[in-house]
Parts: structure tokens; C-alpha cells; sequence
């Protein structure tokens, strides 16, 4: 059932490899050969810098952040690997809107690649709300290999679910 919960939506010949993975205990030998080095970017500071140079690369007219930071409460278990947020408050008869983006802390201790598949969503998000067509479209643009990433990321997830670490070893 876990990997169903992670990789259901792909074609059964991918969970049944996956399946293999598991059974064989060597799930995290395959991240590792894809991802062999874990990201430095620990502090909210840097996570801000790294993600405002990929904004800054790709979507410079779009919505400015007003917030990038790690977050503890966003439940990967919800399939949220990180949440784009989009705040209104009327404050003294004006509108006044805010852009947060949060990345789940557990990436905290994952490859650069999958840090950056989680940013490259959220930052789709501030042009496309739905994930859409035009939403992975963007996704792609700004990383060719995104959906590849965005796989290995649920195979890392599935790794966390099973009370692995990838490189804690």
C-alpha cells in the first residue's frame, strides 16, 4: 500500500519496479546513484536567495514573495511537499496581498535537484493556481528534467515513510 500511496499514479509496470525496490531493500541504493549529495541550503536566509535567483532567472515579471521559508507543519503524508500561499487583507480600505512560498523541512535533507523540483513548483503556482497543463509546462521550462525529479522526490518520500534515511548513513 505505500507505494501505491506514492507512486499510484503511474503505470503499473513503474510501481511494480518500484514494488522490486522496496522488496529488495534497495530503494535508497537507486536515490543514491541518482542523487549522491545532499543540498547546504539549511537556513530560511539561503532557501530565500536560492529560490528568488530561480524566480529571478525565469518569472521576473510575476508576483513578487513576501516569504520563503522552511516549515515544519506542511504534512507530507497530505501530498504537499511544499505550499504556495496567497494572502489578501484589507488594511485601511486598501487591498493588500502577500505571496509565501514554504518548503516542507524534510527537504532540508535532500538533493539539490529535489529542492529545486519543490521550488520550481511553488513558483509555477504564482502564474498557475491549478496543476494544469500550462502549470508543468512552466515546470519544464524552468526545469527540463522536472518530471523525472518529481518522481525520484516520491521514491525519496517513500524512503522517509519507511523510516530510511538517505544520507544519515
Amino acid at each position: 500500500p505505500l507505494v501505491k500511496q506514492y507512486v499510484g499514479q503511474y503505470p503499473l509496470d513503474i510501481q511494480q519496479k518500484v514494488q522490486a525496490l522496496v522488496d529488495d531493500e534497495r530503494l535508497s541504493v537507486f536515490l543514491l546513484e541518482r542523487h549522491p549529495v545532499k543540498h547546504a541550503i539549511y537556513g530560511n536566509h539561503e532557501l530565500r536567495e536560492y529560490v528568488m535567483d530561480i524566480k529571478n532567472h525565469y518569472m521576473k515579471k510575476s508576483s513578487p514573495l513576501s516569504k520563503v521559508i522552511y516549515d515544519d507543519k506542511i504534512h507530507v503524508i497530505h501530498n504537499a511537499l511544499g505550499l504556495h500561499t496567497y494572502v489578501s487583507r484589507v488594511q485601511g480600505g486598501r487591498l493588500k496581498s502577500k505571496n509565501e512560498l514554504r518548503v516542507s523541512t524534510i527537504f532540508k535533507k535532500s538533493s539539490e535537484a529535489m529542492l529545486n523540483m519543490i521550488a520550481v513548483h511553488e513558483l509555477a503556482h504564482l502564474k498557475e493556481k491549478e496543476h494544469n497543463k500550462a502549470f508543468y509546462r512552466l515546470c519544464s521550462h524552468m526545469m527540463p528534467d522536472y518530471h523525472q525529479v518529481e518522481f525520484e522526490t516520491r521514491l525519496y518520500l517513500l524512503l522517509l515513510e519507511m523510516k530510511q534515511s538517505l544520507y544519515d548513513r
